[in-house]
């Protein structure tokens, strides 16, 4: 799980200059984040930075907005290991003079504000003292639990029929209705926020007031577990001893469940996909020498959900791998582009394939002070594996319903997932039918 986020929009079709002299627009031309190679072939697109750039390309957002996307695998340990020179700040960006309210990527960037994902420094710290035991108390056992029984809620509503859509149908409401158990909410409660998430990860003119009603559910949440608290994440955060604000207690929860969801929705699908895809991959776990678990950490390193995430900016000029960075430039991070960084597969046997295996050393959860937190690292690891087993188990004939070729990719630079993926299988009983 990393930063809450939305689905990036379409880019503005008449964007406005950028201002002059900013540092994308010095030097070679910048590279626009936009446009179908994102989707259809990133590394590619990856390469020609390397090849034009560097590991530290200068590049274009929405409106013409400058910033810094980040791709050397040391260049983003060296940014995310230095949070006196390079904090998760926004209130540091030396670009808000030009940003409007309405612009795209703005829930992505996030402003100030007090909540463990949009705060800095100290008040990150305080937020993450609260947050993190809060996720970390939750037994994993229970959480295993809590997706076997929802998994299979999910796989009875389609089992009978032989065909279904497996993001809408699975991938996408699994790890938001297990997380909204987790939170304390009700499981009707639970459908509604799902509803509500898939709005917000859209972007589309539901996106407002899907935000809304998303702060509606916690505030009724905060209040409902102080007057009765139950053995949940929200009762735990409420019994923490620093004092907080209703609307921090809510902000955090809302960042939490948000980040938890469509990242660890695409990381179940893009994991299905491989195995839906790769048929030497799904040979190899047919006969045993591949695991379920070996298969979400492939797409870790190979295809992990957050490609690209929103960012730190600099404290003062300074310089990054020969590039003049000035203070309060956005450095964007490029997870996806770092984990195959050829830097650090060089001398390995496969590409590392073999090394990649049982290594935790990839950055899809970020790297640094301000990482994804191991707890909520866990959660979303129990999720995605124990929600491909039940799948595996149930529907064992599974297969893709179309041409691999035909599957589409998410419209963004920023995230990596499916839109959609239908396959067919031989029709099974639910779980409820004893016949």
């Amino acid at each position: 799980m990393t930063r809450p986020s939305s689905a990036e929009p379409a880019p503005d079709p008449t964007p406005t200059p950028p201002p002059p002299g900013c540092p994308a627009h010095a030097g070679p031309a910048a590279v626009p984040l936009s446009g179908p190679g994102f989707q259809t072939d990133p590394r590619a697109a990856y390469r020609a930075m390397r090849r034009d750039h560097g590991p530290v390309v200068p590049v274009e957002l929405p409106g013409g907005v400058p910033a810094w996307l980040v791709i050397g695998y040391r260049e983003i340990h060296q940014v995310t290991s230095d949070g006196q020179l390079f904090p998760r700040d926004v209130g540091l960006w030396n670009q808000w003079p030009h940003i409007p309210d309405d612009w795209p990527l703005l829930p992505m960037v996030g402003r100030p504000m007090p909540s463990i994902y949009f705060s800095a420094g100290e008040e990150h710290r305080r937020h993450v003292r609260m947050v993190v035991p809060a996720l970390e108390s939750a037994d994993p056992y229970e959480i295993r639990g809590h997706c076997e029984e929802l998994a299979d809620r999910l796989i009875d509503a389609v089992c009978g029929r032989g065909t279904a859509d497996l993001v809408a149908d699975f991938c996408e409401p699994l790890p938001v209705l297990v997380l909204a158990r987790l939170i304390g909410f009700p499981d009707d409660e639970g459908t509604d926020i799902s509803r509500v998430l898939k709005d917000l990860a859209d972007g589309g003119p539901e996106a407002q007031s899907a935000h809304l009603r998303f702060a509606e559910h916690m505030g009724r949440l905060v209040a409902a577990k102080r007057a009765e608290p139950g053995d949940d994440i929200t009762s735990r955060m409420l019994a923490f001893p620093e004092a907080f604000t209703d609307e921090e207690y809510m902000l955090d929860l809302m960042a939490v469940t948000a980040a938890g969801h469509l990242t660890t929705a695409d990381w179940l699908g893009n994991s299905l996909r491989l195995m839906l895809t790769e048929t030497d991959f799904a040979d190899s776990m047919a006969r045993g020498r591949h695991s379920v678990a070996e298969a979400t950490t492939e797409v870790l390193w190979e295809d992990a959900p957050t490609q690209i995430l929103a960012g730190r900016w600099a404290a003062r000029d300074t310089r990054l791998a020969g590039r003049a960075v000035k203070a309060g430039d956005m450095l964007l991070l490029g997870l996806g582009a770092a984990n195959t960084d050829p830097l650090i597969r060089q001398g390995l046997p496969d590409g590392g394939a073999a090394a990649r295996g049982g290594s935790g050393a990839h950055l899809a959860f970020s790297h640094g002070e301000y990482r994804c937190p191991f707890p909520a690292q866990e959660i979303a690891e129990i999720i995605v594996r124990t929600g491909i087993e039940v799948m595996l188990d149930r529907l064992p004939d599974l297969e893709l319903a179309v041409p691999a070729d035909e599957l589409v990719r998410r419209p963004s630079a920023f995230l990596r997932g499916t839109t959609s993926l239908p396959v067919r299988f031989t029709p099974v009983r639910t779980t409820g039918d004893p016949s």
